[in-house]
């Protein structure tokens, strides 16, 4: 009897348009592996290596996706922020509309926002080079994503769900699932020149994985200061990143308008369903005149009480 994958693969999904490009993934190997990000900028330690792959464009059968199979979904929902750029808008208004919404996708009985952070294919040398003391990763601009990853590690994930259920809802019944995903809208005109691309969470397993511990910083630190002992590391904040692995679907919505939304899992404690979404930018060479990409990503726990 054919799985659901093998059914998907002979189906609607291989029949979708594909457009070769490149995806940075993290080399097999015993190495350290940490993030440092600032303004406007990131550095990784360890060793990457670009692949080709084929990433399809799932838009013209966007009703096919369900993030409990998929790991993702694409949806739509209008804003009433009308610039994104204008942080004192997007405070007062996105997150309450995000955690609505993602409510209303997930049937969870509440979700918490845990900030936004727009990314922007846009030069962003000048913003980079200015000296920003007590740098805060939300709510400010930085570059697309440069590597296949999932935001959270499994250890960061749980403790992540515990303190914002605790600090949210401290006489609360207590959780029995929780999710951790990323909502994501572009809101420069498409088609965009460097989309998100998102990995078919159920073909996320066979290569090498790594945690990747994220430090922010206002000034990098030096190769080996960044590759040295640092207490207390395994409690801190961590990612997933992944190695090359030729089983990977990787899918992405050509031509996103505003009102478009892409939600996908960084952590469903329900390993049951399609539980992750690896994720990264990448060039898109499919259209001649494509445009700057300008997105919002906002972050949130949802919880199934």
């Amino acid at each position: 009897m054919a799985t659901l994958l093998e059914d998907d693969l002979e189906g609607v999904e291989s029949r979708a348009r594909g457009t070769l490009t490149q995806i940075r993934f993290v080399d097999p190997g015993d190495f350290v592996t940490r993030r440092f990000v600032s303004a406007g900028k990131e550095m990784n330690t360890g060793t990457y290596s670009d692949h080709e792959v084929t990433v399809r464009d799932g838009m013209p059968i966007r009703d096919h996706f369900t993030l409990d199979t998929h790991g993702f979904l694409i949806a739509k929902n209008p804003s009433a922020v009308k610039d994104f750029h204008d942080k004192a808008q997007v405070d007062a208004l996105y997150e309450r509309e995000v955690e609505e919404h993602v409510r209303q996708l997930t049937g969870a009985d509440r979700v918490i926002a845990r900030g936004w952070m727009i990314r922007t294919s846009a030069d962003l040398s000048q913003h980079a080079a200015k000296k920003v003391e007590n740098y805060q990763h939300t709510g400010g601009i930085q570059p697309p994503a440069g590597e296949a990853h999932v935001d959270v590690n499994t250890a960061t994930a749980r403790r992540m769900a515990e303190a914002t259920y605790q600090k949210h809802f401290p006489d609360g019944p207590g959780f029995k699932r929780f999710l951790v995903s990323s909502y994501w809208r572009t809101f420069s005109p498409g088609p965009q020149d460097v989309p998100l691309a998102v990995c078919d969470g159920r073909t996320s397993f066979g290569g090498e994985e790594k945690s990747n511990t994220l430090f922010i910083v206002d000034d990098f630190p030096s190769l080996a200061e960044a590759e040295g002992p640092i207490p207390g590391e395994e409690e801190m904040m961590a990612a997933s990143i992944f190695s090359y692995n030729p089983g990977m679907r990787w899918w992405y919505f050509s031509n996103m308008a505003a009102d478009d939304i892409l939600l996908f899992k960084f952590h469903d404690s329900d390993h049951s369903r399609t539980w992750r979404c690896p994720h990264t930018a990448f060039r898109d060479s499919s259209f001649a005149h494509a445009n700057i990409r300008e997105s919002i990503e906002c972050r949130s726990v949802a919880f199934w009480e």
